[in-house]
């Protein structure tokens, strides 16, 4: 079939659906009424003589043919929409769009309330989404579109991914309100002689402190371990655990407990944490504009 006779639109429609999962969503990010949406599925299906979605409870489900043709179907919207920005500018006053991030549940915290701030100052119309993605698959969501930008440590992906660091952050260790071990500073011993929490996704593996310390030939007791620090912070509060972690972090999650904020007595490297974008998107000026509020929410 001629690209003459194909409505490019669907193609919007398509993408929306593939994202959102459920018509009723795919809707609402494009504005439209769900029968005019299942119009266009329609007409979707029929030129490709496929279901391309199939329905499994309340989702829609992506059929084979659907997952083969997104990417390209994505990258081609990418670049019709960076054609039609007028020349080469973005006006975020007006500009009707979502931005979807990559982004560690632990960063949420830090980045999203200047970044929320700054955009609903300057941009009525623009959303957020923020998602938790798989390292490995980071390239791949930055090439296809999916993700517009990604914040993470830093990682090691190929050339084509840009990368710039928006923040540097030290180590730090929770131990409750008169914690029977520590009086005023936290030495080496202390940290040694108690128990510990590790907050993290992983079901096995040591923290990066471990690895100093293993360095040294030394080596803590890990009594809980746990998903995330907001948990682990509330443990630390009733418990006489030592919890480590980022300090920027700590001082959020810690404001509604009383636990003290110590400095590590060894030696770490600091988080870096790095802003991450595809090369194809180094002068599309909407993605310029959202890595330039994202520079300034981290100060």
């Amino acid at each position: 079939m001629h690209i003459s006779r194909v409505d490019l639109n669907l193609f919007i429609v398509f993408e929306a659906i593939y994202t959102e999962g459920t018509v009723t969503r795919a809707s609402q990010q494009l504005n439209l009424t769900q029968p005019a949406i299942s119009h266009a599925l329609n007409r979707l299906r029929s030129m490709f003589d496929d279901p391309l979605f199939v329905r499994q409870g309340n989702s829609m489900v992506s059929t084979p043919l659907a997952r083969s043709i997104i990417e390209p179907v994505r990258q081609a919207l990418r670049g019709l929409e960076m054609t039609l920005t007028d020349n080469g500018k973005f006006d975020p006053s007006q500009a009707r769009k979502q931005f979807n991030l990559g982004l560690r549940d632990v960063l949420e915290s830090t980045v999203l309330p200047p970044i929320v701030e700054s955009i609903t100052q300057q941009a009525p119309e623009i959303n957020l989404a923020a998602f938790q993605v798989e390292r490995r698959e980071l390239a791949s969501e930055l090439a296809a579109g999916t993700l517009d930008v990604a914040i993470d440590m830093l990682l090691p992906l190929p050339p084509e991914i840009r990368r710039q660091q928006v923040s540097r952050d030290t180590t730090v260790v929770l131990a409750r309100k008169d914690h029977p071990l520590i009086k005023r500073n936290l030495n080496l011993k202390q940290y040694l002689e108690a128990e510990h929490i590790l907050a993290s996704s992983r079901r096995k593996g040591m923290g990066l402190e471990d690895f100093e310390l293993s360095r040294l030939g030394l080596q803590r007791r890990i009594r809980l371990r746990c998903q995330h620090y907001f948990a682990a912070c509330r443990v630390v509060s009733q418990s006489d655990l030592l919890l480590t972690m980022p300090e920027a972090y700590a001082r959020i999650v810690n404001q509604q407990f009383t636990n003290q904020i110590l400095a590590l007595p060894l030696t770490m490297p600091s988080w870096d944490v790095y802003l991450y974008w595809h090369q194809n998107l180094d002068s599309d000026p909407a993605n310029c504009w959202l890595r330039e509020q994202i520079m300034q929410a981290f100060g």
